[in-house]
């Protein structure tokens, strides 16, 4: 008959069990590198496996050593595989990123699941009476075994910890409790081991103390998977957690209390000893997610400003921090959410966003995020927080300058808690501005030194964001003035094969009494001569916005006229009559490349609608159901020419769409998403009745 000791193992070790479960499930549930997730799935499933032969030779002492041959199987794979994992998850390139040292390390502890496999044939263990003590004794080759266990997992710790030193604050965010709950694994194995070298013995009884480490460590890392990695999606109200937080502590009180009294009664010193154990390790854990909660940080800094020290900041350290992630950026995008990065961590903000001046539309948009989700909303010149900043030319902090901020810019102050607008200046020109919000410590008060490092900072953010758009313009430049002289070189050939092909024409003029002759030479040689002048035509505008010919028209039949010059599936037109300013033959062109786009991304024209109205503008809208973009191409490089998605394509059409719709006093809004399709709606200034 079961004890209630064996009861209460039994328990803690299907708990356990199940915790191991969930986070091999979080794993291939959240992930972006399958190898990776094998890998650490399948050194959680090891933990499991020695949960499940320790406890079976706890419930089986006459069966001891057979249970304990397969667990020491299971704890020769444990050093190999959390150290292979946690070397290859703290580098991008997995193991092949990694120092000389952690792979020298992750190659030797292919010994360890060898030497346990090698001990089926050598006891490891004797015990004279396991039913009665729990304790098995070391033989002189499970020693060295428990030694070599003890390297490989503090060299596991030390990766877990340079990993989390190195990490950015944005990862070390996500991955903290993963990471912790990893470290709780290493340790509390760390302290079952070295017990046992201390003692030459392995104290069974300190199964239940592991397993209860076990348990907050998968938990902890489930956690991490599946709520720090990608969100969770549900939501406890304030009412209902504020009703039920304090009926919560109460009743965990009184189990835990109720527990310590049935425990001493059945298990006497040595459940005290397991508790102690136990309850010490976990407020290491603990300890340790307070030391690295960001806002307990925060909090802590602020306190000793205020009460120790003269001054805030070590700026020096604040400045090399600040520039050292900018120089470690690799890309365009790494710098600017660098310097999200560097003014949230600096200034203790939760989340950020940065808005760059696009100089085509003369307003700013959302060009990097930090926690946030990237805004379509654009920031003009008389939009309120911008005069602000024109006037003031300082940081602006919003409670206090802006508080009754409305519309869809106020909407969105208030969804991210935004506090402080932070402008780039260049010369007295507005570059753009950076939004923080959600401060760690919502107590923390904001002063001059904190707005004058906040300037300086800015200055050197500045100075970095023009370098890259410089970069940009000389490369778009050195574009343009490569095409320049290709075409001049195509023109110029062009040219000449105009030239000659008009000198057969010419020619074949003495031939044409010959019918069969002349109908072929005619046929071909125009034919030929009116492509190449169409290809000069279009690389002569290439440069240069259109001269146009205005005249009033009506743009449903405009569409309408288009969609049927395009040979493919049936193209739906829809909407009213609407009238513009145009130059037809232009806007024919736009149009029909519009339509000629949606069809080549829908593979054939299916989907395909063209959508005529009015409201405050007249708009011509071509949507489809193809591929769509991606949020990142739509925002870098689309209407940019030699940018395109298509296999064959030359990226010139939109950006030559754009020029004509530029030239019209209109402009052109973009809806996509990659698998659903897009939709480009031209707008146009209504024309008079």
């Amino acid at each position: 008959m079961l004890s209630f000791a064996d009861m209460i193992q039994i328990f803690l070790s299907i708990i356990a069990i199940a915790c191991a479960g969930a986070y091999i499930v979080s794993v291939f549930v959240k992930t972006d590198r399958i190898m990776l997730s094998v890998l650490l799935a399948l050194a959680m499933a090891d933990v499991a496996l020695l949960e499940f032969f320790d406890l079976q030779a706890v419930l089986n002492p006459e069966h001891v050593m057979f249970w304990k041959e397969y667990a020491v199987v299971a704890e020769g794979f444990f050093p190999f595989l959390w150290l292979f994992g946690i070397t290859a998850s703290a580098h991008r390139r997995g193991v092949g990123g990694a120092s000389r040292i952690q792979k020298v390390l992750v190659l030797l502890s292919v010994a360890m699941p060898l030497g346990a496999l090698s001990g089926l044939r050598v006891p490891f263990f004797y015990s004279p009476d396991f039913g009665a003590e729990r304790m098995l004794f070391l033989s002189g080759m499970s020693s060295a075994f428990y030694v070599a266990m003890l390297v490989f997992l503090v060299a596991g710790l030390v990766s877990l910890e340079s990993a989390l030193r190195n990490a950015s604050r944005e990862v070390r965010w996500r991955i903290k409790f993963e990471v912790l709950g990893a470290a709780a694994l290493l340790g509390v194995m760390i302290f079952y081991y070295s017990q046992g070298l201390l003692y030459r013995s392995i104290n069974m009884n300190l199964v239940p103390m592991r397993s209860v480490v076990f348990i907050a460590a998968a938990g902890m890392m489930t956690f991490s998977r599946f709520w720090r990695k990608s969100g969770s999606w549900l939501y406890l109200s304030q009412q209902m957690a504020f009703r039920s937080v304090v009926l919560l502590i109460v009743g965990c009180y009184l189990v835990g209390i109720g527990l310590m009294g049935e425990g001493m009664r059945y298990f006497g010193d040595s459940f005290q000893h397991n508790l102690l154990i136990a309850l010490a390790l976990l407020a290491g854990v603990g300890l340790l997610l307070v030391l690295l909660s960001e806002t307990v940080k925060r909090k802590i800094r602020v306190y000793l400003h205020k009460n120790f020290y003269r001054q805030k900041y070590d700026y020096r350290t604040q400045w090399l921090q600040f520039t050292d992630g900018l120089a470690a950026a690799g890309s365009r995008d790494d710098l600017l959410r660098a310097i999200i990065s560097g003014f949230c961590e600096i200034f203790g903000m939760g989340c950020g966003a940065l808005f760059l001046k696009d100089v085509d539309r003369a307003a700013y948009q959302n060009c990097a995020v930090l926690q946030m989700e990237y805004s379509p909303l654009l920031f003009s010149g008389e939009d309120d927080l911008l005069q602000l900043i024109t006037q003031r030319k300082w940081v602006i902090h919003l409670a206090e300058e802006m508080p009754g901020a409305g519309g869809p810019q106020g909407d969105y102050f208030q969804r991210f808690s935004i506090k402080f607008a932070v402008p780039l200046f260049h010369d007295s020109r507005l570059e753009g501005f950076i939004l923080l919000g959600r401060p760690l410590n919502k107590d923390e008060a904001y002063y001059y030194e904190d707005y004058d490092l906040m300037k300086t900072l800015a200055r050197q953010a500045s100075s970095a964001i023009l370098n890259l758009r410089l970069t940009d313009e000389l490369s778009r430049a050195r574009e343009m003035e490569t095409v320049g002289r290709i075409s001049a070189f195509v023109l110029h050939d062009l040219k000449n094969l105009v030239s000659a092909l008009a000198m057969v024409v010419d020619n074949a003029r003495e031939h044409f009494d010959n019918p069969e002759f002349r109908e072929d030479m005619f046929q071909s040689l125009e034919g030929t001569v009116d492509k190449m002048k169409g290809l000069i035509a279009k690389l002569k505008e290439l440069s240069a916005k259109p001269l146009l010919n205005l005249q009033r028209a009506d743009l449903l039949e405009l569409a309408s006229a288009t969609a049927g010059m395009v040979n493919a599936a049936e193209i739906n037109v829809f909407g009213a009559h609407a009238f513009a300013e145009i130059d037809g033959e232009e806007m024919r062109k736009l149009l029909l490349n519009l339509v000629l786009n949606a069809v080549e991304a829908s593979d054939g024209g299916s989907g395909v609608s063209v959508t005529v109205g009015t409201d405050t503008m007249a708009y011509i809208r071509v949507s489809d159901q193809g591929c769509g973009m991606t949020p990142d191409f739509i925002r870098n490089d689309l209407f940019k020419p030699f940018r395109t998605t298509k296999a064959k394509g030359l990226g010139i059409g939109l950006y030559q769409c754009r020029q004509i719709i530029e030239a019209h006093g209109g402009s052109i809004e973009v809806a996509s998403e990659p698998g659903k399709g897009s939709a480009f709606t031209v707008k146009l200034p209504k024309a008079e009745s």
